[in-house]
């Protein structure tokens, strides 16, 4: 006898039993039908690319955080870290894609990282991106998706927050930093969230910036008040920047935009503490975080208008946002968001009485399959008593009794195993009561 393998999984990956694919499948079949009604267009690209297709895209850390190995070719190959520098490549070898491409991708990616709550080394993104539109109503048009992605999953209580990279590198110009260190300041910035506003400012000092600048840094992040007015503090703050101009330009078309989607302001807040870790980002950024349970942020992107340009040599303006599909099973677990009877894709279950009635059973699982009705027809050795086990235990709700009685009626006995009640009705009129009995539920 061959020696027993021990099953078990890589670190930070994880099985999905149906009841947990269910769910997933819930929430991807509402973010796809929200996708493409705003006119985006499916994508898919592989799980393996060149390491100079990943390397130096996404900053010093993700570079450290990105499976990389070499293939019996001896070529250097990485797993995808995300799915924007995929997209970046896919532009640049194929032009003659019509422009502004809206697209969305929905695939697993991989990462090195140390797993945690909401944080796993293969995990699922779910982007949408619109490559070809300078304008910053394709950012607008990103935020109004993620805005009404979450509300129809069933989130209330969300904060969308947005900032400019050119408002943060006009910061830096103006805090006199010293040139090209916009990047830096970036990174250590970012981490506020993690470390607050003192461990941001060790890190600046670690970094060396001036004592002078980080005290300049620090205190135009810090500016309070409702969205126009640091807007304003922070316009009246970069007048001597011509980046820094541009970005709060943005930002005020950007949130009159929004205002046109009828997004409330309760649900955006301009936080000039944001700055997104990867190094790509050129323009208006966004993310969201929920209040609880405290997961960190479940969707993130912003514009990269130079990106795509490492590929072609030409550069093209884009922007996106990455809607976290794992944090946002875990939020909607935790909360209780999702619908109480989605367990399983199966409607009915057509039972087998005994060999002499098969026939006739799968007589009935083909013609309610035919009418539309997710339908499985027994194939075990239980009686029928085993056999409505298997549909209690599955959460199947309508389970179908073909027995002799019922053959030689003519007939169907259906019985709603959510209510406990059952009725005999004509084979023909079967399909339709199942689906009354379906939507009497759920409508």
């Amino acid at each position: 006898m061959a020696k027993k393998i021990q099953p078990r999984i890589y670190k930070g990956t994880r099985d999905f039993l149906p009841e947990q694919m269910v769910k997933r499948q819930y929430v991807i079949q509402i973010l796809k039908t929200i996708f493409e009604k705003y006119g985006f267009e499916p994508l898919e690209t592989p799980t393996i690319e060149l390491w100079e297709t990943l390397s130096g895209k996404y900053g010093e850390e993700a570079d450290r955080l990105t499976y990389r190995f070499v293939d019996r070719g001896k070529r250097e190959v990485g797993l995808r870290y995300d799915l924007t520098v995929p997209l970046s490549r896919v532009i640049a070898m194929y032009p003659q894609i019509p422009k502004p491409f809206k697209r969305y991708q929905i695939q697993p990616v991989w990462r090195a990282d140390k797993p945690q709550k909401g944080r796993f080394r293969e995990f699922y993104q779910c982007d949408v991106d619109i490559v070809g539109s300078p304008s910053v109503l394709a950012d607008a048009e990103i935020i109004a998706i993620i805005y009404e992605s979450l509300t129809a999953l069933g989130f209330q209580q969300f904060k969308i927050r947005v900032n400019s990279r050119k408002i943060l590198f006009g910061i830096t110009e103006v805090s006199g930093a010293g040139m090209d260190r916009e990047l830096e300041v970036c990174r250590a910035i970012d981490k506020m969230d993690k470390i607050g506003i003192e461990g941001v400012k060790q890190e600046l000092q670690e970094r060396e910036i001036p004592p002078a600048a980080i005290q300049k840094i620090l205190g135009a992040l810090s500016i309070e008040g409702d969205n126009q007015t640091r807007l304003n503090h922070i316009a009246a703050y970069l007048q001597e920047s011509e980046t820094g101009k541009a970005g709060v330009a943005e930002m005020q078309q950007l949130f009159e935009y929004l205002s046109y989607y009828q997004i409330p302001d309760s649900a955006l807040t301009l936080d000039l503490f944001l700055s997104r870790g990867l190094d790509y980002y050129t323009g208006p950024i966004y993310e969201t975080v929920v209040e609880e349970p405290k997961i960190g942020s479940i969707t993130g992107g912003g514009r990269y208008d130079n990106l795509i340009g490492l590929f072609s040599g030409q550069d093209q303006p884009a922007t996106g946002s990455t809607i976290g599909l794992e944090r946002i099973i875990t939020v909607m677990e935790e909360l209780n968001m999702f619908p109480e009877d989605l367990r399983t894709p199966v409607q009915v279950l057509v039972t087998v009485f005994d060999e002499s009635t098969l026939p006739y059973s799968i007589r009935i699982a083909r013609e309610l399959r035919a009418a539309g009705l997710n339908t499985d027809l027994y194939t075990g050795k239980s009686k029928l008593r085993g056999q409505f086990g298997l549909a209690n235990d599955k959460g199947i709700p309508i389970v179908v009794i073909a027995g002799p009685e019922e053959q030689a009626a003519e007939a169907v006995n259906v019985k709603d195993m959510r209510s406990g009640n059952q009725q005999t009705v004509p084979v023909s009129d079967a399909a339709e009561v199942i689906r009354q009995l379906l939507s009497a539920k759920t409508g």
